[in-house]
């Protein structure tokens, strides 16, 4: 099985990935695995960031892949081949606290959080079709995420359906 774990930047994916390492779950960086093999395209220097051409990515890992259980995990492995998809959320004001450290411009910044409020990284993978569940992250352990994961694989899905998390009483306080 394939399991692609995505979300906007922030949301626990590089924290959840070590834990799932640690438990001996074979786990593949997507954002590690394109710059290994050489798969950007060039930079988004407006954004600041890293174009990845995806489809080419997909390929590239699906060639070395191992039985069992794989873990996909980065914000573009909703773009990628899976079984199913497993969005990580986080409140915006969460999100804002835990983005404050990194070295990003404000407007990028708020360009994540804008993106989290709206869904986006969950339209785009309901958009492809394939099976997909969200983890509210906010106010829960990185160990509480990882047990959330097992429960998805274990089939207690129901409570981790898309379209329970809603933002939009927290983003009407911005304005």
């Amino acid at each position: 099985m394939i399991v692609a774990i995505s979300g906007t930047p922030g949301t626990g994916k590089s924290t959840l990935a070590s834990i799932l390492r640690g438990k001996g779950s074979f786990v593949v960086d997507v954002g590690d695995f394109a710059r290994d093999r050489g798969l950007t395209t060039g930079q988004d220097v407006e954004r600041g960031s890293v174009e990845v051409d995806t489809a080419e990515l997909d390929i590239e890992l699906r060639k070395g892949m191992p039985s069992g259980t794989v873990f996909l995990i980065g914000h573009l492995s909703h773009f990628l081949t899976s079984d199913l998809v497993i969005i990580l959320r986080c409140s915006p004001s969460a999100l804002r606290e835990r983005l404050k450290d990194r070295t990003w411009s404000d407007k990028k910044l708020q360009e994540n959080l804008e993106a989290e409020a709206c869904d986006v990284i969950l339209i785009e993978a309901l958009e492809l079709s394939r099976e997909v569940y969200e983890i509210d992250t906010t106010g829960r352990t990185p160990e509480e995420v990882a047990m959330a994961v097992s429960e998805i694989l274990a089939g207690k899905r129901e409570k981790y359906a898309y379209g329970n998390i809603d933002w939009s009483g927290e983003v009407l306080n911005w304005f």
